[in-house]
């Protein structure tokens, strides 16, 4: 019998490269006895599910300075776009907050942009900012403003308001009330919206690869482009999925170690040890 090769196989096997550029072993050729695939133009990849993660913890184990310098990129992608989004977010929330019927419209727009799909709105921005990270670190600013606008406000609008009339009682400008009244009591509930928009972005950054912004998204559709390479697709997941997982629980450790409670306890020890020295001294 003769043998049967996909429509636009020119009779061989390609020689596959890896991710260094070497070429890789030829595989086999088929088995001639194989009846061809029919409606089927080409050879079926092996999916990733089919070699497992542990292929892409191998890959991350031979590869570091790669995954590395991948893992600092997503990660400028990422710091840089939130720092923007919490410049941006914090005074558009607390006006918002000081005017709650703008809070409606400018939410619902917000809102609208939260929607977009992430290619879509990328692909929108490339012909203002072009084909680079900037388009990626725009659109991941805009993810991130209903994500923290709306935090900001639920955190100003949960304040006791006697507490903010006692502050400008004793004579405090309302910057002043603002910034060491108001926003430290409402940290905790904006950095839960930290948390949060860290994480989309974590994700969203991810896909920055294609539109030429670099990052562990690159794992993902090189592994893609190249055949199917599982253990690079499934060394871009668990790199990805690790770190969402790390800048969370980061995050929520800052988050509970500045909550009004933990401050509490803390001022209370303090003083409870300054009362047992005060004692300590005048027993002597």
């Amino acid at each position: 019998m003769a043998r049967w090769w996909p429509p636009g196989y020119a009779g061989r096997q390609p020689q596959e490269r890896n991710f260094d550029g070497e070429d890789a072993p030829t595989p086999p050729d088929p088995d001639p006895r194989r009846p061809p695939l029919r409606g089927v133009g080409m050879i079926p990849l092996v999916t990733p599910a089919a070699i497992g993660p542990l292929e892409g913890l191998g890959y991350i184990a031979a590869n570091p300075d790669i995954v590395l310098g991948l893992l600092g990129e997503h990660l400028r992608l990422t710091v840089v776009a939130l720092l923007i989004a919490l410049a941006i977010a914090l005074p558009v929330g607390t006006l918002l907050h000081s005017r709650p019927r703008l809070a409606g419209p400018i939410m619902g727009v917000l809102g609208l942009l939260y929607t977009v799909p992430s290619l879509a709105l990328i692909v929108l921005l490339i012909p203002f900012t072009g084909l680079n990270g900037t388009s990626v670190i725009v659109a991941l600013i805009i993810y991130c403003q209903v994500i923290l606008v709306r935090n900001i406000i639920a955190g100003l609008g949960g304040i006791d308001r006697t507490i903010v009339e006692a502050a400008r009682g004793m004579g405090m400008s309302a910057w002043q009330t603002w910034a060491r009244v108001q926003l430290p009591l409402a940290l905790p509930i904006i950095l839960a919206g930290v948390r949060l928009a860290a994480v989309v972005s974590i994700g969203i950054a991810t896909i920055g690869a294609k539109f030429n912004a670099g990052g562990l998204g690159v794992l993902l559709f090189q592994g893609i482009s190249q055949g199917g390479r599982a253990d690079k697709i499934w060394a871009g997941a668990i790199a990805v999925s690790v770190l969402a997982l790390v800048a969370n629980g980061l995050l929520l450790l800052l988050e509970r170690a500045l909550s009004p409670a933990t401050r509490v306890r803390r001022a209370e020890k303090r003083l409870s040890v300054r009362q047992t020295a005060q004692q300590t001294v005048g027993a002597d």
